[in-house]
């Protein structure tokens, strides 16, 4: 069996797998039964996430190379320097594979009735049109500069592009640089043709940035994008000198410095080897970290070409919209249809602003709630949710909100809501210890008569009402006196940094969480040993947790069936025999992000649900604050396990990794109807 050095054994090296999933996201870009454009979208999602795969992992192992160049991670016992070495290696032929899917993409788009020029397309009329356009609305924004004693080398932006000029002047030879502004409009319109011509800024500046240098000779020039450590570590025991100090102050002197960290990547447009050298030289970078790139080095434009199109024509290019449903039973209200049974909710396919905004707002005005608790990671940019809020603090309700600065890439937005949250009279907690706080939870408690009563929301994904339009997450809102009780326990231990705490039915990382879940595996072993039926079928985004992979490991040797829906991130090897032959691993990447966390145990009346805001990551269930919550209505129990059937069933999206460590599409039988997981749900609604 041949494998590369990511993978030894049962396991794979959780970076070399997350490229692995990002080659799927790829896969949908080349594939012709997605429409045109939504091809395009996933060709900048899949550069976006190489992005932050830089920035974020690499970045991290930078920082272990620092620190501990001899520590090795615990699967494939590989030094941080030899997984980045593989990590630089395997991202080459990925940028050769995506400069042919896009030669692909332009030529489709080109014959639907959209050229997008590069600088040496240009016809004269154009060309001529294009140099005025730059006159008059490019180059005003320009800060050419020329290196010399005088004018030090500029440290480039994180993910900013640049063009880089050998320059002559007499006899001497100089460098000259010319930042493309951010603010600049992505996309230029040129007239002229049948078809639609469209060119990017950085081409234009490209065509017409030696107009910028006068009195010198252009050589050769180049477009750079340097790519810069976005890990940094914060440490609560650093602000505690001052048992009032504010939090988020010490987060924002972080989040500045990610501007001025080292860069992890370069990226360059030329074959010029004394510009490529120059810059190299002046970052203080190997060579394996540059990348020759002949497509472009950012693809965010291509998410607003639909524009570029007569709207009839756009919109055959794109997916057919959708509006999220409102259960039936939710019409009437959300409040009063909990208090009578619990209510499941699955988005995107239910609206979030007609099902849980609706909750909210009806909680803001209801004279019978006194208190809502939540916590929030991500947001969107115009909540509803936290307007809901604002409104239930203006109303006289106690308004807690737990809402966590180190989400990642959010912590500034994070720190927008949270100041005005607190300002309006809410309770504002910025999360608890050194833990993450990464549970979705709402505790709403309420006056009913002379009895205090219990509302619970329990979700997969975050209260955003942007991503919920994107992405599969699995919502249940109860009226259960257990759980309720186990909510307002919650929050309280948040409020006094109390981890250490048995809940009645939730189980809560760092503490429950994996011990509950190691005991529901055990009794599927048992079961298994004793000839009974035992199953578990486990939905997650990642999977790297080197204690739970051997517990898998442990019930696939005792004869349990094991299935795996795992998004990205995988580190077990199914079908290995005799140690993971009871094991399948599948990948579902299609119109929507799967998201949702579902864990079921057994195959039976007595098998035991559970969705969650964890996946079985380390830093999840052992370094976060985050809830699994049992499904106690069979009915929804019911739906939920349908719902994973349908995800098993998928032969149009799914991808099951093999025991070489690769990712396949399974062969569809002659007669067998092809099943898309995603689409079935969206017939449903």
């Amino acid at each position: 069996m041949s494998r590369n050095i990511f993978c030894s054994g049962v396991y794979m090296n959780r970076e070399y797998s997350w490229l692995l999933f990002n080659d799927r996201v790829l896969d949908q870009a080349e594939d012709r039964t997605n429409p045109l454009l939504e091809r395009c979208k996933f060709l900048s999602i899949f550069t976006s996430n190489l992005d932050e795969f830089y920035m974020v992992r690499v970045g991290s192992l930078y920082n272990q190379m620092m620190v501990s160049p001899s520590s090795k991670e615990n699967k494939t016992k590989l030094t941080a320097s030899e997984q980045t070495d593989g990590i630089l290696a395997e991202t080459k032929p990925r940028y050769k594979r995506r400069a042919q899917v896009w030669r692909e993409l332009k030529k489709e788009l080109k014959a639907t009735g959209l050229k997008i020029l590069s600088a040496d397309e240009l016809a004269e009329k154009q060309k001529k049109q294009a140099g005025e356009y730059f006159a008059s609305h490019i180059l005003p924004y320009l800060s050419p500069l020329v290196i010399d004693a005088k004018h030090p080398m500029l440290r480039f932006a994180n993910r900013s592009m640049c063009i880089v000029y050998d320059l002559n002047k007499g006899d001497k030879g100089m460098i000259g640089l010319l930042p493309v502004p951010e603010k600049l409009p992505r996309i230029v319109e040129l007239s002229g043709g049948k078809k639609k011509s469209i060119m990017t800024i950085e081409e234009l500046i490209k065509a017409f940035g030696p107009l910028c240098f006068s009195g010198y000779t252009v050589k050769d020039s180049a477009l750079i994008r340097v790519t810069r450590n976005a890990d940094f570590e914060t440490d609560e025991s650093d602000v505690d000198s001052e048992y009032d100090y504010d939090f988020s102050k010490y987060l924002k002197d972080k989040i500045d410095m990610r501007a001025s960290l080292d860069v992890v990547r370069l990226e360059i447009n030329t074959a010029s080897d004394k510009i490529k050298n120059f810059i190299i030289k002046n970052l203080g970078l190997k060579k394996s970290r540059c990348f020759s790139v002949s497509d472009c080095l950012d693809y965010k434009f291509l998410f607003s070409l639909d524009k570029y199109f007569p709207s009839e024509v756009a919109a055959t290019l794109k997916y057919p919209p959708f509006k999220g449903r409102t259960p039936e039973k939710l019409k009437e209200g959300v409040l009063a249809q909990v208090m009578k049974e619990d209510v499941f909710l699955s988005y995107p396919f239910d609206g979030m602003d007609t099902t849980f905004v609706r909750l909210l707002n009806e909680c803001a005005q209801s004279e019978k709630v006194r208190s809502i608790k939540i916590t929030i990671y991500r947001l969107s940019s115009r909540s509803k949710v936290v307007d809901a809020l604002l409104k239930a603090c203006e109303n006289g309700k106690d308004v807690t909100v737990v809402i966590e600065l180190l989400a990642r890439f959010d912590e500034e937005s994070n720190m927008y809501y949270a100041n005005l949250l607190a300002e309006a009279g809410c309770t504002v907690i910025y999360g608890m210890g050194n833990y993450k706080v990464h549970s979705k939870i709402v505790s709403i408690v309420l006056e009913d008569g002379d009895k205090v009563r219990y509302i619970t929301h329990l979700g997969t994904g975050n209260y955003n009402e942007s991503t919920a339009k994107q992405y599969t997450d699995l919502n249940i809102i109860t009226s259960d006196d257990k759980i309720g009780e186990d909510a307002v326990a919650f929050f309280r231990n948040i409020a006094i940094a109390n981890a250490e705490h048995e809940y009645s039915r939730l189980l809560v990382a760092p503490e429950t969480l994996k011990k509950g879940f190691v005991e529901l595996i055990d009794r599927e072993i048992e079961r298994a040993k004793k000839g009974e039926p035992s199953r578990m079928i486990m939905k997650m985004n990642s999977l790297t947790d080197r204690e739970l992979i051997e517990k898998l490991i442990s019930a696939s040797k005792a004869g349990v069936r094991i299935d795996l829906i795992v998004r990205g991130i995988c580190c077990l090897i199914p079908g290995v025999e005799g140690v993971t032959e009871n094991i399948t691993v599948k990948s579902i990447v299609g119109r929507f992000l799967e998201h949702s966390r579902i864990y079921a145990f057994g195959d039976g009346d007595d098998a035991q649900v559970y969705i969650s805001s964890a996946d079985l990551m380390t830093r999840n269930i052992d370094k976060r604050v985050e809830i699994a919550a049992p499904v106690l209505d069979k009915s929804i129990r019911k739906k939920i396990r349908g719902l994973l059937d349908l995800l098993l069933a998928d032969n149009v999206k799914g991808r099951y990794l093999t025991d070489r460590g690769k990712y396949v599409k399974r062969e569809i039988a002659e007669g067998e109807d092809l099943i898309d997981s995603q689409a079935a749900m969206l017939e449903e609604r």
